[in-house]
């Protein structure tokens, strides 16, 4: 994506050289991927239209072999919508903590994590909208539409609308993605620090070369999600099947 031009001082007068939404905003519910715009033209379109406010909801660690999912859900200040929002994986660390702290100080925030046991318990699927749908209520508003990333939105009490690739073409789903990002890396660093064994500060709990690695060495530890293969594998080379103590005695 080619860089965008910075943002006017006044968001709520977007600048006419920023990317415009291509058509008419998508109806209510549908799921959508080609609306363009991180300048807060699809929620002024459901201002408009009397949905007030509008929240933004995205997720993140749903890949991990370790930690929790962390859901967020944003209300953007439609007079304050920080300059530069985007996708979180497309930012530097630099400035998604830049603009965390921006979002955190202009605009309604709250986070849901789902932790391994429940992600073990319920599978990650339902895990992860079980935080998403906690993350919107968490708000100190009540929203009357949730613009979320995915095709899979959770079951909240107001219009939802799931974007595909929201996290690059909404701000609100942007903001989102980036304060789940944040809070997300700088849990893992506390676990890292706890667990100095397997690198989590560095991988985040990823699948990676370090982290399969130290889990061959080490096994898993209480952060890990067992019913994951890789250490749900892991953990049957390291543990007698049942029976087996038995046939070997």
């Amino acid at each position: 994506m080619s860089p965008r031009p910075k943002a006017p001082p006044q968001p709520a007068e977007p600048d006419p050289a920023l990317p415009r939404p291509r058509g008419r905003p998508p109806k209510a519910g549908a799921v959508t991927a080609g609306w363009v715009g991180l300048d807060f033209t699809r929620e002024r379109a459901l201002y408009a239209d009397g949905r007030a406010p509008v929240a933004g909801a995205d997720e993140v660690g749903r890949g991990p072999l370790a930690g929790p999912v962390v859901a967020a859900a944003v209300v953007l200040d439609p007079a304050r919508v920080p300059q530069g929002l985007d996708d979180s994986k497309k930012l530097t660390r630099a400035k998604r903590e830049s603009l965390y702290l921006e979002i955190c100080a202009t605009a309604e925030v709250a986070i849901a994590l789902a932790p391994p046991e429940r992600i073990d318990r319920d599978n990650i699927r339902q895990a992860t909208l079980w935080a998403l749908a906690n993350a919107v209520r968490g708000l100190p508003c009540r929203p009357a539409f949730l613009l979320v990333d995915g095709n899979d939105p959770p079951r909240v009490d107001c219009e939802v609308e799931a974007i595909v690739g929201g996290d690059g073409l909404v701000a609100s789903i942007a903001a989102a993605s980036i304060v789940a990002k944040v809070v997300r890396d700088r849990l893992m660093a506390g676990v890292g620090a706890a667990f100095p064994a397997y690198g989590f500060e560095r991988h985040m709990g990823y699948g990676t070369r370090e982290h399969g690695a130290a889990l061959k060495a080490h096994g898993p530890c209480l952060h890990h999600r067992r019913s994951f293969a890789p250490v749900r594998e892991q953990q049957l080379g390291l543990f007698p099947a049942p029976g087996e103590l038995e046939e070997a005695d």
